[in-house]
């Protein structure tokens, strides 16, 4: 196991282990104990009452971040040569068909978002096995799949995220940076928590949201207590 820095022991004493922090508060601790000297992610982790082994609580779709994430996207567009100046002027980094299939193919994928019109989906499917895995193949849950490509690219370039329920019921997001304010970052939680909320499948029983924590990168994590999250 590896030793912990004096940096890291002081701010492990910081967090109580047992407490359940207010969203505010734990997102203004959050910035506190980072021990980086980057501008570092923070994350939050939901776990669900649900049992992603069924069809109708594999849970997965998208939010709009009002804060954004702080990260600028890299977004590809696969679309036909008449869409392709509408998605340069909405801000992606990349538009083509044929070419980007084959840089894919070659070991290219220097993206972090890929939108497609659903009339190019049946091309893509000679780099599905390649993107899949990824997490970037295409998909209409996740609205990246459409025929409105400046739209769908404005959106992600806003701060718009996807994200899915784990094996283990559990949904991961970067909700921003440690560099947001406390109330940015509150904010950015709220929103992918009532998204969550109002996604809930009527097939799940029991308690729904069993635990929410959010923590930064190489920081300890914070539990947050889900009822201070008023939806």
């Amino acid at each position: 196991m590896a030793k912990l820095t004096k940096k890291r022991k002081a701010v492990e004493g910081k967090v109580d282990p047992d407490k359940l922090y207010a969203l505010n508060e734990a997102m203004a601790l959050v910035k506190e104990v980072n021990t980086t000297k980057f501008n570092a992610s923070v994350d939050v982790h939901v776990r669900l009452g649900l049992d992603p082994r069924k069809a109708d609580q594999a849970l997965r779709g998208t939010v709009s971040l009002p804060h954004g994430t702080g990260k600028t996207k890299r977004v590809l567009v696969f679309c036909t040569p008449d869409k392709e100046e509408a998605a340069k002027e909405a801000g992606a980094d990349f538009v083509g068909l044929d070419e980007y299939i084959q840089k894919i193919s070659e070991g290219w994928l220097d993206v972090d978002v890929i939108i497609a019109m659903p009339n190019v989906m049946a091309q893509l499917g000679k780099v599905a096995r390649v993107l899949g895995p990824r997490g970037l193949m295409p998909n209409p849950k996740t609205g990246t799949v459409t025929a409105d490509i400046a739209s769908a690219v404005s959106e992600v370039k806003k701060g718009k995220i996807a994200f899915r329920v784990d094996k283990f019921g559990i949904v991961h997001a970067s909700i921003g940076r440690v560099s947001f304010s406390p109330e940015q970052l509150a904010d950015n939680a709220h929103e992918l928590v009532s998204t969550l909320v109002r996604m809930k499948p009527s097939s799940a029983k029991g308690v729904y949201m069993k635990t929410v924590s959010v923590a930064s990168t190489m920081s300890p994590g914070i539990a947050v207590d889900p009822k201070s999250i008023k939806v």
